[in-house]
């Protein structure tokens, strides 16, 4: 099991607005949302994690490895970022190109890159439109090809931004279904969400945001207690 150790991590865009203030704490184990108000520095904290901008101070730690230490090449072996918005993420016309794009970057070869690619495109249910352009299909199947896309890079830590966004009951039953067989495979699933339900039925951990710090940390039995006050 991967650990994501956060060490007194600060971030600020422009001089005079600091985005996060100082968050400190272990990822590890649990499946974890992080939930929280638009603004309250939810996608800027999961970039961190993938290295897609760094801290102003402070340090993330991966396997007692600090993330200023990998490329961004290495850090895609062990981290994957599904986006919450799937047209930035999809580049390829074609469904089967597009998620097999990720494991080819990793150096998987091309029979193991399809085979890995086709086993994710059959977990979101979308198996037979692998030789579809991604954008004659809805928003909804085009977030589960972003979610295929990182599920055939087989990373040990996977980061679900807003995975529920534009899904009907059906998709959101499939994503659950993901996230608790990538949990019972050992992977660290981490997911920024606003939808609360989702968060306290799913997950084992909740971590709630407020401009930038902790606001609340706690088990899944907890927040549904703080939740029904």
């Amino acid at each position: 099991m991967s650990e994501i150790r956060i060490q007194n991590i600060k971030f600020s865009y422009t001089e005079h607005a600091e985005v996060l203030k100082g968050l400190q704490f272990i990822l590890k184990e649990q499946s974890t949302a992080i939930i929280g108000q638009n603004g309250a520095g939810k996608t800027t904290f999961v970039k961190l994690l993938k290295g897609l901008i760094r801290p102003s101070s402070g340090d993330i730690f991966l396997n007692d490895k600090n993330l200023r230490e990998y490329t961004a090449s290495e850090l895609a072996r062990h981290i994957g970022l599904v986006f919450q918005n799937p047209n930035d993420q999809i580049f390829k016309n074609n469904v089967l190109d597009e998620v097999m794009f990720g494991p080819l970057h990793i150096a998987q070869d091309k029979n193991e890159a399809k085979r890995s690619a086709l086993d994710a495109l059959k977990m979101v249910g979308l198996e037979t439109y692998a030789h579809k352009n991604p954008y004659d299909l809805s928003l909804a199947e085009r977030k589960m090809i972003a979610i295929a896309s990182i599920l055939a890079m087989d990373t040990k830590v996977i980061i679900f931004d807003e995975p529920t966004m534009g899904q009907d009951y059906v998709g959101k039953q499939r994503i659950k279904e993901i996230i608790w067989s990538l949990r019972r495979r050992g992977k660290l699933v981490i997911c920024i969400l606003h939808d609360m339900d989702f968060a306290a039925e799913v997950f084992e951990r909740t971590i709630v945001f407020n401009e930038g710090n902790i606001l609340l940390d706690g088990t899944q039995q907890q927040f549904l207690l703080i939740k029904k006050c």
